[in-house]
This record gives C-alpha cells, sequence and structure tokens, in this order.
C-alpha cells in the first residue's frame, strides 16, 4: 500500500503558520487592558529577529508618522509591516520593530520600535530604543534665514536680444554693481545667491530657455567678478515662465513688446544663513 506523506506535511505546515502568528506572548510583562502601559517594557534583543526580517528595515518617515492610536494591526501592518521577532501577530498585545534611518549625524541610525495593544488589539502606546530615537518623526527644520529679493529689468540691462558680459548696458552695470555691494557687504552670512533669469513670451520656447540661461549665467559672472563667492552663487533660466504681465493682448507689436516688459527681468534672492 502506497502512503501518502503530503497530507501530515502539510497540516504540520500550518501549524507552524499558525504558532507563528500566534506567536509565544507578549515581550513586555504586564501589559495594561488599555494598552497604554506596561509593568516593565523589555526589549528584545536585536539579533534575535526572525530570519525574515533580519537586520530590520528602512521604512517611510511618511508612513510611520502616519501610525496612530485606534489603529488595528492590518492598518499598522499596511503601514510599517509586520513584526521583526518572533512575538507573533494574532493574539500577542505587542509588536517589535528593528528600523534603520539616516540622519544628518549618522547614516545609519538603528532604533527599536515598539507598539503595545489594548484588549481589543488596538494600536495604543508607541515606544522607542533609544529614547532618542523618536526624534526622526519631527518633520525637518525649516531654514529661519532671511531672503533678500531683487528684481533687474532685463531691458535695463542688456541691449536688446542680447547676453554677452559686453553688452551688458552702463545703466545695467550700476545696478550690478550696487548688488555686488550689498552682497559683499553681507560677509560670510550669506549663504546662498540664486540668480534666475526670465523672458516675455514672444519667440519660441527653446530660443526663450537659452536667452534666458545666458542672462542669468552673466549676471552670476559679473557678480563673481565683482568678488562674491562663485561656490554660492546659481544661475537658471527660466524662460517665459512666471509671467508678471499676463494681460497683455496688444495688435500692435511695438505696443506688446511694451507691455511685456516686466516680464523680461533678472531675478536674484540672497539668502543668509
Amino acid at each position: 500500500m502506497k502512503m501518502n506523506f503530503r497530507k501530515p506535511a502539510v497540516a504540520a505546515l500550518a501549524l507552524l503558520s499558525l504558532a507563528a502568528l500566534a506567536g509565544c506572548g507578549n515581550v513586555s510583562r504586564s501589559v495594561a487592558k488599555d494598552g497604554k502601559s506596561a509593568g516593565e517594557l523589555v526589549w528584545p534583543k536585536i539579533g534575535d529577529t526572525t530570519p525574515m526580517h533580519r537586520e530590520g528595515s528602512w521604512p517611510s518617515l511618511d508612513s510611520l508618522r502616519l501610525v496612530q492610536a485606534g489603529q488595528n494591526k492590518n492598518q499598522v501592518a499596511k503601514l510599517i509591516g509586520y513584526p521583526h521577532f518572533s512575538e507573533g501577530v494574532l493574539g500577542v498585545r505587542e509588536w517589535n520593530y528593528v528600523f534603520h534611518f539616516r540622519t544628518a549625524d549618522n547614516p545609519d541610525l538603528v532604533c527599536q520600535y515598539k507598539v503595545l495593544f489594548d484588549e481589543h488589539k488596538l494600536a495604543q502606546s508607541f515606544y522607542w530604543s533609544p529614547a532618542s530615537c523618536a526624534e526622526v518623526l519631527k518633520p525637518a527644520a525649516r531654514s529661519t534665514a532671511k531672503v533678500e529679493h531683487f528684481s533687474l529689468s532685463a531691458d535695463a540691462l542688456f541691449a536688446f536680444d542680447k547676453s554677452a558680459l559686453d553688452d551688458v548696458k552702463p545703466e545695467g552695470r550700476v545696478q550690478l554693481n550696487r548688488l555686488a555691494k550689498k552682497v559683499l557687504s553681507r560677509g560670510d552670512k550669506v549663504g546662498a545667491v540664486s540668480v534666475l533669469g526670465y523672458t516675455d513670451r514672444l519667440g519660441s520656447d527653446d530660443y526663450n530657455r537659452q536667452l534666458s540661461q545666458k542672462r542669468a549665467d552673466t549676471v552670476k559672472a559679473y557678480l563673481v567678478e565683482q568678488g562674491v563667492p562663485a561656490g554660492i552663487v546659481t544661475a537658471e533660466g527660466r524662460g517665459k515662465d512666471a509671467a508678471v504681465a499676463t494681460d497683455c493682448h496688444q495688435a500692435r507689436r511695438a505696443e506688446l513688446i511694451a507691455c511685456l516688459a516686466p516680464n523680461r527681468r533678472v531675478e536674484v534672492d540672497v539668502a543668509g544663513k
């Protein structure tokens, strides 16, 4: 008689899977019914993660920030995955993770993260080891450096359809000299100088983009020539983008060109440190 070993093997595998889901209980001691505390928080050893989660994971900070009290286990798992240790999934009231993060001070910050669930298996409290790892959830600090904005008329800076350094008008040189002195007067308190060139809508997009880039490059070169450090100055041509004068529909070309004059400009942002 030929014996069928397949069914017992499948049954054994199913039992093992259920055991893994059920787990061997909480790691921490005396988890409160409301899931908001424990008699003693116990952290599993990082080296004891399951083979599937060996060395932990690199979670999305955006997803991690969405984890909150009141979510069920499926909702938590969709955001940050299933626990990294063998405490189980279904019957337990504690999940543990090993997370890696890149920060300004540490390219591989290793943190442990713990979720405690209430008796209804809803997430209620969250912990970090070390506690300082909670800092990774804080949004990046916005720069408070002051930014000064200068807008220079391209018609005053350059001869018509011109962009080279030799094409800068005397009036334009006066404006650029004044700007360079303002930047230099701030000394090492200047963090960045951004030069943006713009054109009007007349002409092709490619041509306008090239012209605006050449003019931005020339203004950058002029500022550097006056002593502004080249390493802090960037130049970008944006063509007809971000038009200032938008209600220009004159039939006569000369009148239309005059109406569109505000769009032909070079803007310079000077940011402090």
